[in-house]
């Protein structure tokens, strides 16, 4: 069976069209709740959210699908992705679901899930959810419809639990630490975080009117923290996308650092601390200059499909614990079961203080090669498959790079966007072939 609706990352879309509906969204709340009885008598699902406008609508329809299959509904208000991740485990319940669209624009929405356990689920669950689409409803008789209640302390959970990552040894003190929170879901968390643990902060981008998650700011626009940082002479910048389970981070010099350098730095400090790392987990998007520097180190490093599900997946199935994606989704597996941008930038600022270096001076082994990367969006139904002019540009470009570079070209799960980056030890010939690819498109 083939997944009509289920992307790389759960449901996503614009919202008002389909399936981002209220509609669709009962409907679909609904057939979650009837695969849950299946094997449990009075499911209970945890349902949280960033701080789109959308958010209020879409929570209403998960609520009265759930509650018309006889699920009861806790609902947590506006958290991070993966503190519902950890909510759903630590609170024993059946199902987590987040209302968001992560790093994209405010006009779109979505909705993922997590298992008991606060762990993405497999295409097994999302296809028996499908099929259960297609069924009609059997609404619950009055005395076994779900209630719903509110648990006002969410927040105050998952800030513990984060704090409770970080060194119990160690302080944040002396270091001044700009936070942007992507005017999302953790613009009351994640300022607390870190001033809980002692850093002075100075918050940017936790202000949302429903409107402006993502806007300027956040993981996917990190030049306003590299601005910021400067203007204020802090230690460190940290940027969050809309529901945080991305990082990018910033040193005192504005330079900024990305995923694949974070997981470099992930994997080194436990080495440095004689733990075992057998190896790591990138993505087909991960520099070559990250790969090169751990297997020096003596870690093996495997490439997984885009997407931190795979990458899950991968480390689940090698019985290894650190990987992630240059895009700042990153996974310590022995500190959460999902990606956590805030956890992530404790595991840096940790090695920082412990090691007394600075983000720069730990990541001196690497030195990444130049990629580029160009969205290109696909108009409805472009077959870019059987392009023959993609097919020959394709195959130039590769001739051309031989063994010092790479060509990857792939559609996005969550837009019509085909994505080429082009990998190479020289930046304009990055860049030079990225067009020319890109270009071939359009003829």
């Amino acid at each position: 069976m083939t997944r009509h609706y289920f992307g790389t990352d759960g449901i996503r879309g614009t919202v008002g069209e389909p399936p981002i509906t209220p509609d669709f969204v009962l409907r679909l709340a609904h057939a979650v709740g009837r695969v849950l009885r299946r094997t449990e008598e009075r499911p209970t699902v945890l349902i949280g959210k960033d701080t789109r406008i959308s958010g209020y609508m879409l929570e209403s329809a998960l609520e009265s699908g759930f509650n018309s299959a006889g699920v009861d509904v806790v609902l947590l208000g506006p958290l991070p992705t993966p503190g519902v991740a950890y909510l759903t485990r630590a609170q024993r319940a059946s199902l987590g679901v987040v209302i968001s669209a992560s790093h994209n624009p405010f006009a779109d929405n979505g909705i993922k899930f997590f298992s008991a356990q606060g762990t993405k689920l497999n295409d097994e669950w999302e296809l028996e959810v499908e099929a259960a689409l297609q069924e009609s409803p059997v609404w619950a008789d009055s005395a076994s419809l779900g209630k719903t209640r509110r648990l006002d302390d969410a927040a105050g959970r998952y800030i513990e639990f984060c704090k409770s990552t970080f060194a119990h040894e160690l302080t944040l003190k002396g270091l001044r630490i700009v936070v942007d929170g992507a005017h999302g879901a953790a613009y009351q968390i994640a300022p607390m975080v870190f001033h809980e643990l002692g850093a002075e902060v100075i918050a940017m981008g936790c202000a949302p009117d429903g409107l402006n998650i993502n806007h300027g700011v956040g993981a996917t626009h990190p030049e306003a923290l590299v601005e910021a940082v400067r203007a204020h002479q802090a230690d460190y910048g940290i940027a969050l996308d809309g529901d945080a389970d991305r990082l990018q981070m910033v040193d005192a010099n504005g330079r900024l650092f990305n995923g694949d350098e974070v997981l470099y730095l992930m994997v080194n400090e436990r080495l440095a601390r004689g733990e075992k790392v057998p190896g790591a987990v990138g993505t087909l998007m991960t520099n070559m200059a990250v790969e090169v520097a751990l297997k020096a180190k003596g870690v093996e490093f495997v490439r997984a499909k885009v997407g931190d599900r795979y990458v899950l997946e991968e480390l689940d199935k090698r019985g290894w614990l650190l990987g992630g994606e240059g895009s700042g989704h990153l996974l310590a597996l022995d500190k959460h079961t999902t990606g956590d941008g805030l956890i992530s930038a404790l595991q840096v600022l940790q090695a920082c203080v412990r090691s007394g270096q600075t983000l720069a001076q730990l990541l001196e082994d690497v030195v990444l090669f130049p990629q580029t990367l160009i969205n290109v969006r696909l108009q409805p139904g472009q077959d870019w498959k059987s392009s023959p002019a993609l097919a020959a540009q394709t195959q130039a470009v590769q001739d051309e790079l031989g063994n010092s570079g790479r060509l990857l070209i792939r559609a996005s799960g969550t837009e019509p966007l085909l994505r080429v980056m082009v990998e190479a030890r020289d930046d304009a010939q990055a860049k030079s072939c990225a067009e020319r690819v890109a270009a071939s498109l359009s003829v």
